[in-house]
């Protein structure tokens, strides 16, 4: 693989292009400033603006969110795994019906896997523009998102409209849905009933991992943060992984499904046959299957990434709740 052919499948932090109008909150005050992009698949985005950086699925989609502060995220849910890692800045997720079931308060390097059918949303709380990276379950991330009701009510009292076809339309734009295309219908009381309200204590001992532990536990070997036996123990068709300076080996290695390596601290030197270069935090790469490849921190001091890997498991439910 040469240079070229392995910064094709590098998306640098610098460069990543952001969508406005991707979800049907873009209207909605309070959520109308955020930033939506796509990493790697085609994500969930509902937006035919949404810019696609590296179109190729390895079994789960690579995205992101960047908000201002006080901007949130509607409550929604999904079908397979979401998982959150905080990039930058102090973030609120939160979840039930009206986003009120239970909380939890994410700071830079901490990650949440987010149950499946529960619904969520997330705000940044900080004082400076925050940046979360996700990691969504499948090829097509779970066939789109599933919005609690009032935040379709919401969005069509501020002119956008979600069609069946899970495609915006935007009223104050003159557009009106296509031919043979109705509006998404509401969950009714009964589907409501299905979707569970964990308190915090619930939610947060299983499926949040924290930064500070995970570089304790990856002092010798990396964390196995989420898997079967994983820190968060899921099978959400992923394994995710913590790196750090003293835990990964620096000869070359090889790995029979595609790996995602996103730095969260420090500059890593990625090598390959064929060439090298320094991956910096916020940047993502895709490697393909069977690459031999190695990585060590390019500079002294604080480094860590969080390594995705693809497996045989079926993107679906989370393990349990």
């Amino acid at each position: 693989m040469t240079p070229t052919e392995m910064e094709a499948r590098i998306v640098r932090y610098g460069d990543l292009i952001p969508c406005k109008t991707a979800f049907i909150d873009a209207h909605t005050p309070g959520s109308d400033q955020k930033e939506n992009f796509t990493i790697i698949g085609g994500g969930v985005s509902e937006s035919a603006d949404q810019h696609v950086h590296i179109a190729d699925t390895p079994g789960f989609n690579i995205g992101a969110a960047g908000q201002p502060p006080k901007c949130r995220n509607s409550l929604h849910t999904h079908r397979t795994a979401e998982v959150f890692f905080v990039l930058k800045g102090t973030w609120r997720f939160f979840w039930g019906r009206f986003g009120d079931a239970g909380e939890v308060t994410l700071q830079e390097g901490d990650i949440i896997n987010i149950p499946t059918h529960m619904f969520r949303g997330f705000e940044n709380i900080g004082t400076d523009y925050g940046m979360i990276m996700a990691i969504l379950g499948g090829d097509d991330a779970g066939g789109g998102v599933v919005w609690a009701p009032q935040v379709i009510e919401d969005a069509k009292a501020h002119g956008l409209i979600l069609g069946d076809n899970s495609k915006l339309y935007d009223t104050k734009k003159g557009e009106t849905l296509s031919q043979g295309v109705s509006p998404m219908p509401l969950l009714t009381d009964e589907e409501l009933k299905e979707f569970p309200e964990p308190t915090t204590t619930e939610v947060v001992p299983h499926y949040v991992a924290r930064y500070w532990d995970m570089m304790a536990l990856a002092d010798n070997q990396p964390c196995d943060v989420i898997g079967e036996s994983g820190l968060l123990r899921d099978r959400p068709g992923f394994d995710v992984e913590f790196i750090t300076r003293g835990s990964i080996p620096t000869t070359p290695y090889t790995h029979a499904d595609h790996e995602v390596i996103m730095p969260m601290r420090g500059h890593w030197r990625l090598t390959w046959e064929g060439g090298t270069t320094t991956l910096n935090p916020g940047d993502t790469v895709a490697i393909p299957p069977n690459v031999a490849h190695s990585l060590e921190p390019s500079m002294t001091g604080e480094a860590s990434l969080f390594r995705i890997r693809a497996n045989s498991d079926p993107a679906g439910r989370t393990m349990s709740l």
